[in-house]
């Protein structure tokens, strides 16, 4: 209780409120947790990806052995980190999953690979990113199953070989060219993951609609599909925005209506294209005559970071046909004037060989 005091000098007494400590605050990651696919059977989508691991899961449990190493790699919201927790649910086995970024010192990563039993499963995303120290730990371990250290200094400096139980190491890459060769090499299977189509982004929708008790038709599923990009996970969250709109300004269920109108007031268009997309279409075309131009001047002339427009703008940009990439620079295709509704300038016509 507080006590303090009016103008007219008479005190009061005042319940203060609980101070809210910090680690009493937690993030709620349920959402994701609870979409996650757990089988082959509920992960949609990576058919060819998923009718291998098939094989060499049932392979590896016949012969009573570890899983090879593997390396997924491809745009980020694929599923790389979903395929591997299903990976070690079909394994029976426990997954640990980590990202590179997190392992700075080398205690890090011997701490992680010291506390594995056999037969688990190390998951270290964005592992293009490993520095050098923590590539050179993990290469005997993942060869040889072995952890070297030094102990000592100078003269009394002595190499120790530990043992370490056979686990399996996934990697998980937005950009598998960044692996140095010896550490890509070690992986016994490499698989790049694709965009999906908009057929599996439906079921996709579908099935997070029906965990999450949100009413939506089949057409209203596609709509939601068509604009997601090629992938899950945009179309997970867009699965939820939507359906704010859907109970806010009509009667909760969300069909190809429902969906394409609240798509519009998010500012995503038909082809899943957002404001900075559209921004950086536009750009090329209106300022340096659909290009070429280099990445680093769309960067700062959107301001915006050079590893924002490859990673997140770009992949899907160039998978739809929008953009193109040229020694030279990146230019705006035939197809991405039409999206936009702009005409092409006569030097861009006899380039692409169209009519002006």
């Amino acid at each position: 209780m507080a006590i303090i005091s009016d103008d007219s000098g008479l005190e009061k007494r005042v319940k203060k409120n609980p101070v809210i400590k910090p680690e009493t605050i937690e993030y709620d990651n349920t959402f994701e947790n609870t979409i996650r696919p757990k089988d082959f059977e509920s992960y949609i989508g990576q058919t060819s990806l998923k009718e291998t691991l098939k094989i060499i899961l049932e392979a590896a449990k016949r012969r009573n052995k570890p899983l090879d190493h593997m390396l997924f790699y491809g745009p980020p919201g694929l599923g790389k980190t979903t395929i591997a927790g299903v990976i070690a649910s079909q394994m029976g086995v426990e997954i640990k999953i980590t990202s590179a970024p997190a392992l700075e010192r080398p205690r890090d990563i011997i701490g992680i690979l010291m506390s594995l039993k056999g037969g688990e499963i190390l998951f270290i995303d964005e592992i293009h990113r490993l520095n050098k120290v923590a590539e050179e730990i993990l290469y005997p371990a993942m060869e040889d199953f072995t952890l070297d250290m030094t102990t000592g200094k100078t003269q009394t400096a002595k190499t120790l070989r530990i043992p370490l139980p056979k686990f399996t190491l996934i990697g998980a890459t937005t950009k598998a060219g960044e692996l140095s060769s010896p550490l890509r090499d070690r992986f016994g299977m490499i698989h790049r993951l694709e965009f999906y189509t908009v057929e599996e982004l439906a079921k996709v929708v579908e099935r997070t609609a029906k965990i999450l008790e949100i009413d939506i038709t089949p057409d209203g599923a596609r709509a939601i599909g068509m604009r997601s990009r090629g992938t899950p996970r945009i179309a997970n969250r867009l699965v939820k925005r939507v359906s704010d709109f859907a109970i806010v300004k009509y009667d909760g269920k969300i069909d190809e209506r429902v969906a394409n109108e609240s798509l519009d007031i998010l500012k995503i268009d038909e082809f899943g294209l957002d404001n900075t997309d559209r921004a950086l279409l536009n750009l090329i075309i209106e300022k340096y005559d659909g290009g070429p131009v280099g990445v680093e001047t769309i960067a700062a002339a959107l301001s915006e970071d050079v590893r924002t427009i490859e990673d997140v703008c770009e992949p899907y940009l160039l998978q739809a046909g929008l953009l193109q990439r040229t020694p030279r620079g990146r230019k705006v295709s035939p197809e991405g004037y039409r999206h936009l509704g702009k005409k092409m300038p006569s030097m861009q016509t006899r380039l692409f060989g169209e009519e002006d």
